[in-house]
């Protein structure tokens, strides 16, 4: 028992045992600093650094970008990239496969399959459209500015005129001689406009590519959509001058004059023209 009360007093003299650091100048041996150290004291200064080392350098990779250098530690920057880049796909996936209906769909009347005057193609937008009110559509800062500056320029437009009552004018695709005319009664629903072989066809009005391709029964077509529910579509061509897609200008050459697919028996265009989904006869707006 005495030995241990012994040995325990030493290591307690040995821990409280006062040392002293001194710094030398070495030149003149002066004494500059000194301090007065006990083994106890270096041990908890020492436990205290290292607490606090640790400390730091956990705030360090907690709140500072110096965590994303860390192997393995995911980093939150990357992590919004990464879902913000999956709901895009996703949405992308679901606008193809619409696409692809809604293609799919004029192919049916393109073959012939849907033979109804009556069928309205803004129901087939309608049916694969996303509901508004799943979208932020509230305006911008910049939006605003914007929409209030053209309204003010509006207001003193001294030009400004009514054209909510102007007839629809149209170009025509081409010049010739009108083979068949416009027949609801047998099916068609088109005028075919015969003309030399390789002949300019050009649109009607400003659009964009929405078919282009070749079919089996009348060869190359091409469909272009147009504003105010117009579609104008252009069969039997030789070539086809764009692509689905493309944006066309009035009067702009999109295809030749062919005797393409199975359903001819001559160089000629066959034109329909489909306005709010339903046929209607081309001599009605276009002077051929």
């Amino acid at each position: 028992m005495a030995k241990k009360v012994k040995k325990r007093k030493e290591i307690k003299r040995k821990l409280l045992h006062k040392y002293r650091l001194v710094i030398l100048n070495e030149s003149t041996f002066e004494e500059k600093i000194s301090f007065k150290l006990s083994r106890l004291n270096v041990f908890v200064t020492g436990s205290l650094c290292i607490i606090a080392l640790i400390a730091l350098t956990t705030l360090l990779i907690a709140f500072t970008p110096l965590r994303e250098y860390i192997p393995g530690y995911s980093s939150t920057r990357l992590k919004k990239q990464a879902t913000d880049l999956t709901y895009k796909t996703d949405s992308l996936v679901r606008t193809l496969d619409n696409t692809n209906k809604y293609l799919e769909r004029i192919r049916q009347v393109l073959r012939g399959d849907i033979e109804s005057t009556n069928m309205d193609l803004d129901s087939l937008r309608e049916q694969f459209k996303m509901d508004p009110s799943s979208i932020d559509l509230s305006p911008i800062k910049e939006d605003s500015l914007l929409r209030a500056e053209v309204a003010l320029e509006d207001k003193y437009n001294l030009f400004e005129r009514n054209t909510e009552n102007v007839e629809l004018v149209l170009f025509p695709p081409l010049t010739g001689a009108i083979s068949q005319g416009y027949s609801p009664e047998q099916h068609h629903y088109a005028i075919d406009v015969t003309a030399p072989k390789d002949t300019p066809i050009k649109a009607i009005a400003d659009g964009t590519v929405i078919f282009s391709e070749w079919t089996a029964e009348t060869g190359y077509v091409i469909i272009l959509e147009h504003k105010d529910g117009l579609l104008s579509v252009y069969k039997h061509n030789g070539s086809l001058n764009k692509e689905q897609g493309n944006i066309v200008r009035v009067g702009e050459v999109i295809a030749a004059v062919g005797n393409t697919g199975e359903l001819t028996t001559g160089p000629h265009l066959h034109f329909e023209l489909w306005r709010d989904g339903n046929a209607v006869n081309p001599l009605d707006y276009i002077d051929f």
